[in-house]
C-alpha cells in the first residue's frame, strides 16, 4: 500500500527537497567558507591591482618624457651658448681667449660638462666637480670652422642625477600606491560585499524556515533586489506546488482507503459469514464467487492505479504503424453494443485519421470515454464521436446529451477517483480512475485533455500527436 498511496504526487515534492537542500547547502556555504565574499573581494584587489599599475606605468612614462624632453632642450641650449663662444673667440690670437671663456662660462655651469677637440688635438675638457653626478653625452657635434683651420668636435654633456632621483621617488610612490591602493579596495570590497550579501543570507534563512511544517507560509520578494526577486518567485511557485501536492496526496490516500475498504469489507465479511456454520459444497462455491468477484475490482483498481503511476513517470506511447482512428471507435463500439441497447442509445461517427498510435491504449480511453457517456446520457439520445484534425494534433471528441455539469466540476473531471454526483452509491461498478486514464493516454501520446458542456451537451475530448 505505501507505493500505490505515493503514486504520482511526487514531483512537486521532490522540486521542494531539491530546492531545500540547495538553499541549506548555500546557507552552510556562505557561512562557513564564505567563498562568495572571497571571490568578489580578491576580484576586486586584481582589478585595482591592475588599474592603478596602467595608471601609475602611464605617469611615470609621461614623467620621464617629460624630462627627456626637457634634457634635450637644455642640450640645445647650452649647445648655442658655448657655440657662440667659440665664434666670439674667433679673433683672438691661439686658443688661450677660447679657453678662459670657456672657464668663466663654466664657473657657473658646474652642471654642464665639455670636450672640444679639433683634429686629433684636445683643446678644452672640463672636469666634472660633482662626485655623485650621473652625466648623459650628446653625440659628437662638428662646428663650422675658418678658412684654414680644422672643424672643430664639441661633446657635450649635463648632469641628469637629480632627475633619476625623481625619477626613483616617483617610482617608488607609485609602487606605494598602487599596494595600499589596492589593499583599500580590496577591504572595502570586502566590505561591501559582505553588506551586500546580507539580503541573500537573509532568504536563506526564510527558505530554511518554510516547508511542511508552516503551510501558507511565504517569502515575500518587495525587501530584495531585482536580480533576487525571480527566484523568490520561482520558490513561492515550488511551495505551491508542494502545498497542493501535499493536499492532493491527503485526499488521494482518503480516496484509495474509502476505495478498498468496501471490497475488502465485503471480502472479509462473507469469509466469517461461510465459516459462522457448516455450508454445502454449492453454498461455498457461490461464495467463493462472490469473493473473486470482490478481489477482480480489488485487482483492477490497484491495475489502474500502477499504470498511472507509469504515466506519471513519463512513460511514452509505443506507437505501431498508422492505424484509422474510425476503425479503433467501431472496435470498441462492437465491445459495448450490448450496453448502449439497453439503455436505448445510439452512437455517430464523424471524421477520420490515420495516425501512429498505441492502439490498445487508444481502445482503452475510447472504451472509458463511450462507457462514461452511456451512463449519463439521456435514455434513448445519440452519443456523437468526432475525429478532428486540428494544428495542434488529432483530437476524438465524444459528447453526449444529459444533465449539464457546473463550470466547478469540470477541471476536476481528469482528477483520480473524482465523481461529478460526490456520492459513492455506484461504486461497486466505477472507482473514478477512467478519465484520469484518458488524461494519461493523451499524455503518453503528447496530447492533452478537454471538458466543455453547454445547452446541455457535455463534451469530453483528448489529443494526440503524429510522432515525432
Amino acid at each position: 500500500m505505501n507505493a500505490i498511496e505515493t503514486i504520482g504526487e511526487s514531483s512537486a515534492v521532490a522540486d521542494l527537497v531539491v530546492v531545500k537542500s540547495a538553499a541549506t547547502d548555500a546557507a552552510s556555504n556562505t557561512e562557513s567558507t564564505g567563498s562568495i565574499q572571497a571571490a568578489l573581494s580578491l576580484w576586486f584587489a586584481a582589478q585595482a591591482l591592475i588599474g592603478l599599475s596602467l595608471v601609475c606605468v602611464a605617469i611615470y612614462a609621461v614623467t620621464a618624457w617629460s624630462f627627456q624632453v626637457k634634457q634635450a632642450s637644455e642640450f640645445e641650449r647650452q649647445s648655442e651658448l658655448i657655440r657662440h663662444l667659440i665664434q666670439e673667440s674667433r679673433g683672438d690670437t691661439g686658443t688661450d681667449g677660447l679657453r678662459h671663456k670657456l672657464d668663466d662660462f663654466f664657473l657657473t655651469h658646474a652642471e654642464i660638462s665639455l670636450v672640444l677637440r679639433r683634429g686629433d688635438e684636445t683643446i678644452y675638457s672640463t672636469t666634472p666637480t660633482r662626485a655623485s653626478a650621473r652625466w648623459l653625452w650628446k653625440p659628437t657635434e662638428e662646428h663650422p670652422a675658418q678658412p684654414g683651420e680644422a672643424t672643430m668636435q664639441l661633446q657635450l654633456g649635463i648632469d641628469i642625477q637629480e632627475d633619476s632621483r625623481l625619477l626613483s621617488r616617483l617610482a617608488w610612490t607609485l609602487v606605494g600606491a598602487v599596494v595600499l591602493g589596492s589593499a583599500m579596495i580590496a577591504l572595502t570590497g570586502a566590505l561591501l560585499v559582505r553588506r551586500g550579501l546580507k539580503p541573500l543570507k537573509k532568504l536563506i534563512r526564510q527558505t530554511a524556515a518554510t516547508g511542511p511544517a508552516h503551510p501558507g507560509r511565504r517569502i515575500d520578494p518587495s525587501p530584495y533586489a531585482s536580480e533576487i526577486t525571480p527566484w523568490v518567485a520561482q520558490f513561492n511557485a515550488v511551495l505551491d506546488r508542494a502545498e497542493q501536492a501535499y493536499q492532493q496526496l491527503e485526499s488521494f490516500n482518503a480516496d484509495v482507503a474509502h476505495e478498498l475498504r468496501t471490497p475488502l469489507a465485503n471480502l472479509i465479511g462473507m469469509v466469517e459469514v461461510e465459516l459462522a456454520r457448516p455450508r454445502s459444497v454449492e453454498e461455498l462455491r457461490d461464495a467463493l464467487l462472490s469473493a473473486l468477484e470482490e478481489a477482480r475490482r480489488v485487482s483492477a483498481i490497484v491495475i489502474d492505479m500502477l499504470f498511472l503511476s507509469h504515466a506519471d513517470r513519463g512513460a511514452v506511447a509505443r506507437r505501431s504503424a498508422p492505424v484509422s482512428l474510425a476503425d479503433q471507435v467501431r472496435t470498441v463500439l462492437d465491445f459495448h453494443e450490448a450496453t448502449l441497447e439497453d439503455v436505448g442509445l445510439k452512437v455517430h461517427v464523424s471524421g477520420d485519421a490515420t495516425i501512429g498510435v498505441d492502439a490498445a491504449l487508444v481502445r482503452r480511453a475510447l472504451s472509458n470515454l463511450l462507457s462514461n457517456a452511456s451512463r449519463y446520457a439521456t435514455p434513448g439520445s445519440t452519443i456523437a464521436v468526432a475525429i478532428d484534425m486540428q494544428p495542434d494534433g488529432v483530437w476524438i471528441k465524444v459528447a453526449n446529451r444529459g444533465e449539464p455539469v457546473s463550470a466547478d466540476v469540470l477541471p476536476n473531471l481528469f482528477k483520480r477517483f473524482f465523481r461529478a454526483e460526490r456520492s459513492r452509491t455506484d461504486s461497486s461498478e466505477h472507482h473514478g480512475l477512467g478519465l484520469a486514464i484518458v488524461a494519461a493516454i493523451a499524455r503518453m501520446h503528447g496530447g492533452q485533455t478537454r471538458a466543455t458542456s453547454r445547452s446541455g451537451v457535455t463534451e469530453i475530448s483528448f489529443s494526440m500527436t503524429p510522432e515525432g
